[in-house]
């Protein structure tokens, strides 16, 4: 048993096979932001989520050279594969802005490095370099760039204080805050990525405390998780089996209770949606165990409610309603104004009377579902669109499977973006492909289905 699993109590299995191929790393992923590797985890994630081959990519870069040099560039797929492998850490100026033009995004958050200083004696500035120039933007504005930082132990290697630790901490705070208001996906994943690797450089490069080098660790977690998660709403579960190794080792260097906790609602999540549901069962057990939810009547509640649906799925329908009590009475007996880990500040009264909808859901109670769901919605804040959104779409499911065909067009119509709105995640592009299927069966043949089917067409195009 490797060491994630023993971290995991066994209960996962291994996730080395999805990353490992005849020993050697999958191409897509070689030489990723693990540790003594290098390479650019970051473009590949990003030629994944648009459907890029190396070529497709090298030949829409040189149309985009044309386009400001008025001659037709010369890149090849051999120039793309170095920048994949980590050969070429830093491409041309006119190939950088054709990249940054093609995926929206600086050559940063690509995962390309502007070459270091050559003066090795001045170890320092260039990891102040390296600080400096990662800046992250979320859809909702710009992430602050890590401040430089402080001054070196000595003459060739810096130290790092609680001050550098909380400035990784608002970085941590915004992407939090940028996945609870519009969902993950490939952009928060990667930017999660990169803060996750520069986490990790900086204490490789630095001398610190137990203390700092502890808090690092959650942090390298957190940022790891963030990227997990991404990854798990994007449904892209091969990148997200192969952070969770990650993740998961990282949270057990940490020595924290609550991001081992936020680590184990992930993997329950990602073997959910890979279909193994004893396996979710299991990690929401374990994090059921924390001594957190000992301690914590709202991590109780959390884990309660996340643990009722694992078991719906398993047919443990007493067991379910029991941990839905639990769930509901734990959440009266918290303190809401604890100070709490700011992952777990999604966690109120609408999330609760959500994921107890899902519950009944699984359970196959729909009228008690649509009923969490229109209390869910009730309690969401404003500014939880992707919340809205998944929750409306649930509703919508939960009124067709009662023979309610029309009113659930109408909520489900609901969830379709504008046109200056983001695109949906992937798994709000699932839940109403479900809706599709079931609408076609309730309303076959009618101007409702045949409405619906051109509006679903054209938001699966848009995603394209």
């Amino acid at each position: 048993m490797n060491w994630a699993d023993r971290q995991l109590g066994g209960v996962l299995g291994s996730r080395k096979a999805a990353i490992f191929t005849q020993g050697r790393m999958h191409p897509e992923y070689t030489n990723s932001y693990f540790e003594h590797m290098t390479g650019n985890v970051l473009l590949a994630a990003r030629m994944k989520a648009e459907g890029l081959k190396q070529h497709e990519l090298a030949d829409a870069l040189n149309q985009r050279i044309a386009s400001f040099t008025g001659r037709l560039g010369t890149l090849q797929d051999r120039h793309v594969r170095n920048w994949l492998t980590g050969k070429t850490k830093w491409p041309h100026a006119r190939q950088r802005r054709a990249l940054e033009e093609e995926f929206g995004c600086t050559a940063v958050e690509l995962g390309f490095r502007r070459p270091q200083p050559r003066q090795a004696a001045h170890r320092q500035a260039s990891v102040e370099e390296s600080v400096k120039r990662r800046q992250f933007a979320t859809s909702a504005g710009a992430i602050s760039a890590v401040a430089a930082l402080p001054g070196t132990a000595s003459a060739s290697t810096p130290r790092i204080g609680m001050t550098d630790v909380y400035r990784f901490e608002s970085a941590f705070y915004q992407i939090v805050a940028a996945d609870n208001a519009r969902g993950g996906g490939v952009r928060l994943e990667t930017r999660a990525l990169s803060f996750a690797k520069l986490v990790t450089d900086v204490q490789a490069n630095s001398t610190a405390s137990q203390r700092v080098r502890q808090r690092l660790y959650y942090l390298a977690a957190a940022f790891t998780g963030s990227a997990l998660w991404a990854a798990i709403e994007d449904q892209e579960p091969e990148r997200a089996n192969q952070h969770l190794d990650r993740a998961t080792r990282l949270a057990g260097l940490s020595g924290n209770p609550d991001i081992q906790l936020r680590i184990w609602g992930h993997a329950s999540m990602l073997a959910t949606q890979t279909g193994n549901f004893s396996e979710s069962l299991a990690a929401c057990e374990a994090a059921k165990a924390s001594p957190l939810c000992r301690r914590d009547p709202l991590y109780r509640s959390l884990t309660a409610s996340r643990l009722a649906s694992s078991q719906a799925r398993m047919g443990e329908r007493t067991q379910a309603r029991r941990s839905l009590a639990v769930a509901a009475q734990a959440f009266e007996q918290a303190d809401q104004q604890t100070s709490r880990a700011p992952w777990v500040a999604f966690y109120d009264r609408s999330e609760l009377e959500g994921l107890s909808g899902l519950a009944m859901s699984d359970l196959g109670r729909h009228d008690q579902a649509e009923a969490h769901f229109h209390r869910a919605l009730a309690h969401l804040r404003p500014d939880y669109e992707r919340n809205r959104k998944y929750y409306t779409s649930h509703l919508a499911l939960s009124q067709i499977r009662q023979g309610d065909v029309e009113l659930a067009y109408t909520t489900a119509s609901s969830v379709f973006p504008t046109h200056d709105e983001a695109p949906l995640t992937g798994r709000q592009r699932k839940l109403l492909t479900k809706f599709s299927h079931a609408l076609a069966t309730h309303a076959k043949d009618t101007d409702m289905a045949a409405s619906w089917a051109e509006r679903y067409a054209d938001e699966r195009n848009r995603h394209r």
